[in-house]
């Protein structure tokens, strides 16, 4: 998923029943918080 401020991919885990995601952006807090937007949509 592409955001202005950074993006955010998903997926399943095959080995383990949980879903693992990955961010990107210029900081680290913004990072953590497109982590936090994505996650509340999954939950």
């Amino acid at each position: 998923m592409d955001f202005e401020e950074g993006w955010v991919h998903f997926r399943k885990s095959n080995t383990e029943p949980i879903v693992r995601i990955y961010a990107e952006a210029n900081t680290i807090a913004t990072a953590q918080a497109l982590i936090e937007k994505v996650s509340a949509y999954l939950i």
